[in-house]
């Protein structure tokens, strides 16, 4: 028989006994859809967690601090791996970073608490010095204005959320930190100064002698976008500006100079996301300790495969039940059939055929279930991503699945199922076929 032929007569076999067809491939779809559905809440979950982590900031930005010995709770972000080391955060550090591979930018940052006034509202923010070009070709995002420049001296970028910390002292005690901002960071006057009495309607003077702090007239060029991530909560200038900055203030508290000049943090961009593990490593390798939001999502990544292992686990036991079906109903067509083989095998039938024949039926019901399996693992995958939502979201929010995404199926995953099914079939029907090959052809018509 050619293969026309064997096609044709297996789903003129499966068609002559239907229930039990129909049965044995219901099983394929329960066991198809159980596993992918179970796999695709596993996915879901990732994904989740990857929406999560990159809310609060860029994933391809790695936090260098210097190395040294610190309290309880830090180092949690690079998984524990603190070093010891004493190595400064200087310009010689900053140019080793630079010559690290796949290291597409590298800023050194200073940093500098100043009070900033708008009139009679006033803020407090933590100021960030930082290379414009930094910010630039690492993509910070924009609500409004622009980002800073190379020619800039006294411009700002403002976080998301310090607009809304401006607050008049004469109305209230502090600021609201929600609701609408009261004042035009970009096109009013601005002003910024390290007093942090300034503007305050009782000012608390400093203990010991007057401090005479400057005041600097700064002009705000934009705001960024991200009202989640470190960025909403603080204020960006050019570094020499901000190294300007903190000298007039030591000068002011009569605070001694250090000779080398060493940084608060250096930033340092990963150009391919894949690579900011091993990048984190050969820094810390150098006595450094990092921090990156790759840390904390490979974190939870491990968490969600660990789930999705279990999730599959059981949604493969449906699958194996369905293979045992296939299997029954295959072993029950041959008793069925014995009259049949026998004459097939009288009329010269090749033996091969006969087992192809019964393969063939068999690899039918798994992909036919395999096919019917993926769809509606589709249907429960956009019930759960909508009407069921609230639900799903409930029952996994124990284990970090908040998120819009509750169930996710990858193209790799419906090809992998049908392929799945289609081979459980073939497996399940291997013993019947082979039964069948070797049946004797006068035994076969005489039980008949």
């Amino acid at each position: 028989m050619n293969r026309i032929d064997l096609i044709r007569l297996s789903f003129r076999n499966l068609l002559r006994r239907r229930t039990r067809s129909i049965l044995a491939i219901i099983g394929v779809v329960v066991g198809t859809s159980a596993i992918i559905v179970m796999l695709s809440l596993g996915f879901g979950l990732s994904e989740n967690f990857r929406q999560q982590i990159e809310s609060y900031g860029n994933l391809h930005i790695i936090d260098v601090m210097p190395g040294g010995n610190f309290g309880p709770g830090m180092g949690m972000a690079d998984g524990g791996k603190t070093n010891t080391g004493t190595s400064a955060l200087d310009d010689l550090a900053v140019g080793n970073f630079e010559k690290l591979d796949d290291v597409v930018a590298v800023s050194p940052i200073l940093q500098e608490y100043m009070k900033f006034a708008i009139g009679k509202y006033i803020a407090g923010s933590n100021v960030m010095g930082i290379d414009p070009e930094f910010m630039e070709k690492t993509g910070y995002a924009l609500q409004d204005g622009r980002l800073l420049l190379s020619e800039d001296k006294f411009a700002v970028v403002f976080g998301n959320q310090v607009p809304i910390w401006f607050y008049n002292p004469r109305k209230t005690l502090y600021s609201s930190w929600q609701g609408e901002a009261q004042v035009d960071v970009i096109t009013n006057k601005l002003l910024m100064t390290g007093d942090m009495m300034y503007g305050e309607k009782n000012p608390v003077p400093e203990p010991g002698e007057p401090i005479n702090y400057k005041l600097y007239k700064a002009k705000g060029v934009g705001i960024l976008a991200n009202p989640n991530d470190e960025s909403a909560y603080n204020v960006y200038m050019p570094i020499n500006t901000v190294r300007t900055i903190k000298a007039d203030l030591k000068k002011a508290r009569h605070e001694a100079t250090a000779g080398a000049q060493t940084y608060d943090l250096v930033k340092v961009y990963v150009g391919d996301i894949n690579n900011v593990q091993d990048v984190s490593e050969k820094i810390r390798e150098m006595g450094f300790q990092t921090s990156s939001l790759s840390d904390w999502l490979k974190a939870m990544q491990d968490t969600a495969r660990m789930v999705q292992g279990i999730l599959g686990g059981i949604g493969a036991i449906s699958l194996l039940v369905a293979a045992l079906g296939i299997t029954n109903t295959m072993i029950m067509s041959i008793y069925e059939r014995t009259k049949e083989i026998g004459i097939m095998k009288v009329l010269g039938a090749d033996l091969p055929d006969i087992r192809n024949l019964f393969l063939l039926e068999a690899g039918l019901i798994g992909f036919i279930g395999g096919v019917a399996g993926i769809i509606f693992s589709f249907i429960i995958s956009i019930l759960m991503n909508t009407v069921l939502s609230g639900v799903m979201q409930t029952v996994l929010g124990n284990i970090g699945g908040f998120g819009t995404t509750i169930s996710l199926i990858p193209w790799w995953l419906v090809i992998a199922g049908l392929a799945f099914s289609t081979a459980i079939g073939v497996i399940s029907g291997y013993y019947p076929a082979r039964r069948a090959m070797r049946m004797s052809a006068l035994e076969s018509i005489r039980n008949e």
